[in-house]
């Protein structure tokens, strides 16, 4: 993927920020509401993304509209989510569940720090990247993610939480923990910071 078509990817998943923006502004209970019906939206969305009658049909029906709306989806989607559950699934999935189990502060943190973290490092990484590993990703990308969920996690919760938390969401993205490295960013750095909190 190009890195104009890594941003346009990136500059997508930065909506996922309205999650932490609504919980900061909000209840949990309105929060809850918000996401879960942007998931349920999703789901009814996806086979259209999926399965190619239905998107040639739908394509069909909005003329040059659905050929700009499919040039733009085959830039940013990756090559195994095309016929494959999308990002925006798991991610939705996870902010779900950590709204659900985990205290406000921590929701609100992981969930910024996946969302920002993951675009920072990618933007950095794939233009900058100078010490790559063997599985492409680069140490400038990793610290970049590394920096930027601390600058996050320390307005809500105290340093060494947000180091912990931080490294835990560094590791995530740097490995890509199935099944998606946007559903397992989120829950690494929430059960990372739960349990530190219980355990000091």
């Amino acid at each position: 993927m190009s890195i104009k078509s890594e941003l346009k990817r990136k500059a997508l998943h930065l909506t996922g920020l309205s999650v932490p923006v609504i919980y900061l502004l909000f209840d949990r209970r309105v929060t809850l509401i918000f996401v879960s019906l942007a998931l349920i939206i999703f789901i009814i969305l996806e086979p259209f993304r999926i399965v190619e009658e239905l998107r040639e049909k739908i394509k069909a029906k909005l003329g040059i509209y659905g050929e700009h709306i499919e040039r733009i989806e085959r830039e940013i989607v990756r090559e195994h989510e095309r016929y494959t559950i999308g990002a925006h699934i798991y991610f939705t999935v996870a902010a779900l569940l950590i709204i659900w189990f985990f205290p406000k502060d921590i929701a609100i943190g992981s969930i910024a720090v996946a969302t920002l973290g993951d675009a920072i490092a990618a933007i950095v990484g794939k233009p900058f990247g100078r010490h790559r590993f063997s599985n492409g990703k680069s140490l400038e990308g990793s610290l970049s993610y590394f920096i930027i969920a601390i600058l996050i996690l320390m307005p809500l919760i105290d340093l060494p939480h947000a180091i912990i938390g931080a490294l835990a969401g560094t590791l995530a993205e740097f490995y890509e923990l199935p099944p998606d490295d946007n559903f397992s960013n989120q829950i690494a750095v929430a059960i990372t910071l739960y349990v530190f909190r219980i355990l000091s």
